[in-house]
């Protein structure tokens, strides 16, 4: 019997490592990690094992009944037991064992869906949930695609491990035992050696087959996530492929791929034959062998017509499983590779981690907002004003490269502090920094007179607003990515966000209103609006700290003016980061930083730094003379 198709491939990353197979340790360590999730429902767990149990007796009983039936047919023509016996008795009791197998299956799968897609979920869950805390470095260095193929492949793997395991390679363990008792109790041993050489046989052929095999099974995982990566991130930058006319070129990297891909597969398809070939063999050897021992002891009067029939649908019973015993192994292995490959996600280090018991932050929040990820009242840190403040603050991505030198300022709380520069100062990064993105390799950042780094991260940034320099919206409605500010939001309240952010003329013009989608990173509106929607989306969220990265840089002249307008409102009375290129936008706050290659080499109010005619008053006078647009390279 032909086995149709294979597994789908799994994600994994083209180390070489990953070309050899798992090690039977991976796999049980693999399987302790699983165990827990599942036994969280260990009463569906025993009853499922119950139910399997039954199945499999009822399963056994069929030949057992199946020899009766023959046997009894063995009466006289006109009998009256063999209208009676036969097809009332024996007849009634073979369907009933026969729906019995199927009931008993069908409340086993039904009883047991709970755990799998339980476990399945919090797997998920767990996995989504530790991706957003890894540290920005992770996400900027990761493979979109090849990443949610893992994810994927790891909560299938789940469903398939559970569905192959407990429904079929257990099941088939028991029907075996079963089934060598019966042989070896009602006839002589040879039946039930016969039966273990070849069981025997062909376990140890089929698995040495698949290890063998693996090597291009997985050469084929590697070439599938290749492709899956290349073809996402083509599909992600579509606007650049466009720019550059590259279709074709990003059409013959995608067929590389799925050229090494197609070769992987057919050595893969071709050792599979080889595997089918060689597992018929050996079972077409012990059923014949079976069978020959059966017919002799019929013609030796030792055995009825009954007891050959029964062995040969024993022999039928175990070969169906048996016959997909190749497949069930190697989706097993395959399996539990894909939920290695997520659980290798989950043991991804966090590089910013809260610290053990870490209090939060106390920030006033609407009713019904908690202060901190599982933190109770009493583990919140009270802040009596939101001063920020950087401390000898040194800091590198890369130890071979320092971005920051011994940066120390102040942000006085409900005062605006501008840092301006050229490209690559070091400016965004302060902005990471407060953030907790990464944390400082030397120095501290305080806010309320608190070491970031001792308190939770979600507080934090609970406690920060941002307009990034680059605007990247969810591909969802206007309204949902104003209301992402603050999930709850009213409408109200997301309309006065708008028209703070001059937006909301725009989206009351459009077909759709706030039920407008944006798509893709929100590519259906201009820079200008996304950066409106940003602008919006952080007043919404109104918290004590702003920091607004060129927040209007893509903005027009007339609509940079009267958002300056509103940001300076929304800035009122709250602590500010205010970070520009364009030194117009930054005249009114209460301190201008100006930094060169992550130093600060001149600070003061903008009155005192053009007096002072340094650095700061020659790019004022470069960008007067070029209309203000930049801050030239120093």
């Amino acid at each position: 019997m032909r086995r149709s198709g294979e597994a789908a491939p799994a994600s994994l990353a083209p180390h070489a490592s990953t070309t050899a197979a798992a090690p039977s340790g991976a796999d049980w360590s693999t399987l302790k990690r699983l165990l827990p999730y599942l036994w969280q429902y260990k009463g569906r767990v025993v009853i499922a094992l119950g139910f399997m149990i039954a199945a499999k007796l009822a399963n056994v009983g069929v030949p057992l009944l199946l020899k009766n039936l023959v046997d009894a047919m063995s009466l006289k023509a006109g009998d009256p037991a063999a209208v009676l016996v036969v097809p009332v008795g024996l007849l009634v009791a073979y369907g009933l064992l026969r729906l019995s197998t199927t009931l008993f299956t069908e409340l086993r799968e039904l009883v047991f869906a709970k755990a799998t897609q339980g476990a399945a979920r919090s797997i998920a869950r767990e996995t989504f949930e530790h991706l957003h805390a890894l540290s920005l470095r992770f996400h900027l260095e990761r493979q979109t695609g090849g990443m949610t193929r893992d994810i994927e492949r790891g909560v299938r793997g789940i469903e398939s491990l559970i569905s192959y395991s407990l429904y079929s390679i257990v099941p088939t363990l028991v029907e075996v035992a079963l089934v060598l008792t019966i042989l070896a109790v009602r006839f002589d041993a040879w039946f039930a050696w016969i039966t273990l050489i070849a069981l025997a046989l062909y376990i140890t052929f089929t698995v040495s087959i698949t290890e063998w095999r693996t090597k291009f099974r997985r050469q084929a995982n590697e070439f599938d996530s290749a492709a899956h990566t290349r073809a996402i991130d083509s599909l992600l930058n579509y606007e650049t492929v466009k720019y550059f006319n590259n279709e074709g070129f990003e059409a013959r990297r995608y067929d590389e791929s799925l050229e090494k891909l197609r070769r992987a597969r057919l050595k893969a398809q071709t050792t599979l034959s080889m595997l089918n070939t060689g597992q018929q063999l050996i079972i077409a050897i012990g059923l014949v062998a079976m069978l020959w021992r059966a017919t002799l002891g019929v013609v030796d009067g030792r055995m009825t017509l009954g007891d050959l029939v029964m062995i040969n649908a024993f022999m039928i019973q175990l070969y169906i499983p048996l016959n997909f015993l190749g497949v069930l192994y190697r989706e097993i292995k395959q399996s539990l590779t894909d939920l290695d490959r997520m659980f290798a996600l989950m043991d991804r280090e966090r590089e910013v981690a809260d610290r053990p018991n870490a209090p939060a932050l106390f920030l006033p929040l609407p009713p019904g907002e908690g202060q901190g990820e599982g933190a109770p009242a009493s583990n919140v840190l009270p802040v009596s004003d939101w001063t920020v403040r950087f401390e000898h603050v040194t800091f590198a991505y890369d130890p071979a490269r320092v971005i920051l030198h011994d940066v120390s300022f102040e942000i006085p709380a409900g005062k605006t502090v501008a840092v301006v520069g050229p490209s690559g100062s070091g400016k965004s990064t302060l902005a990471r920094l407060l953030y907790r993105f990464y944390d400082v390799q030397q120095g501290r950042i305080t806010i309320g007179g608190h070491d970031v780094r001792d308190v939770q991260q979600a507080s934090v940034r609970r406690a920060i607003g941002i307009v990034p320099q680059d605007t990247v919206l969810f591909n969802d409605t206007v309204e949902y990515n104003i209301a992402y500010g603050r999930p709850g939001a009213s409408r109200t309240e997301v309309e006065e966000a708008a028209r703070a952010a001059r937006i909301h003329d725009f989206i009351t013009s459009t077909p759709g209103g706030y039920q407008t989608m944006v798509g893709e990173r929100g590519l259906k509106l201009s820079g200008g609006e996304k950066q409106r929607v940003a602008i919006a989306r952080t007043l919404l969220k109104n918290p004590p700290i702003l920091i607004f990265d060129e927040a209007t840089s893509a903005l027009d002249s007339a609509n940079e003016r009267a958002i300056q307008a509103e940001l300076r409102t929304a800035a009122r009375n709250k602590t500010t980061l205010l970070i520009a290129h364009r030194l117009s936008t930054v005249v009114d706050a209460h301190e201008i930083l100006v930094m060169e290659a992550g130093h600060v080499v001149e600070r003061g109010t903008h009155e005192a730094l053009l007096a002072r005619g340094g650095r700061y008053a020659r790019m004022w006078q470069l960008q007067q003379r070029h209309g203000g647009d930049a801050v030239p390279a120093a």
